[in-house]
């Protein structure tokens, strides 16, 4: 780690992960490749005990919203993501991503939003789509719709399906009302 940074992990916070490519090089341009993420980044959520509550796979760098894990470091998970990631796609003894990563300790509600705002709309500014939801590779779609896919989102969606699988999730019960009321 540079001289002078310090983390601050370990503190109940959630964060703001973005991390590269080695020399910001397009490697997550196909299909293939960002699934290969995508699955890698399920992986370490179930095995961590990760939330994840935005991605973004961009072809040259990736945008995470995360709690921190219930098991190990977020240094340690986002260890396990890259080498996964890097082992599955690597064709020779080279390096694919970069050393380091950027990570912000997300402090109130307004960052958060804030951050998944930017998490969302990254591929329209940077010209692969024109707009968020026609970026198959973001978690966008599933807080716009609810749809699941590669990577469970821990989002209102989600809290919902698992209140309904528990069976605390009450039906929605009809009141009478005064046009109603029988005599």
């Amino acid at each position: 780690m540079p001289w002078g940074l310090k983390r601050y992990q370990q503190t109940g916070q959630s964060h703001f992960v973005t991390f590269c490519c080695y020399h910001r090089r397009p490697f997550l341009t196909t299909d293939a490749s960002r699934r290969v993420f995508a699955r890698a980044l399920e992986r370490v959520r179930w095995k961590f005990g990760l939330r994840v509550y935005g991605y973004v796979i961009m072809p040259e760098h990736v945008h995470l919203l995360l709690s921190e894990p219930q098991r190990e470091t977020l240094a340690d998970a986002l260890k396990s993501l890259k080498q996964g990631v890097s082992r599955q796609l690597l064709t020779r003894d080279d390096h694919f991503w970069q050393k380091r990563y950027y990570d912000f300790n997300i402090r109130n509600h307004e960052q958060f939003i804030e951050k998944l705002r930017y998490i969302h709309r990254n591929p329209v500014k940077s010209g692969l789509c024109e707009l968020p939801e026609d970026w198959e590779w973001s978690s966008f779609r599933h807080y716009a719709t609810g749809c699941e896919e590669i990577v469970e989102i821990e989002s209102e969606w989600t809290a919902r399906k698992r209140e309904r699988i528990e069976g605390r999730l009450c039906l929605a019960v009809e009141l009478p009302h005064s046009s109603q009321r029988q005599a």
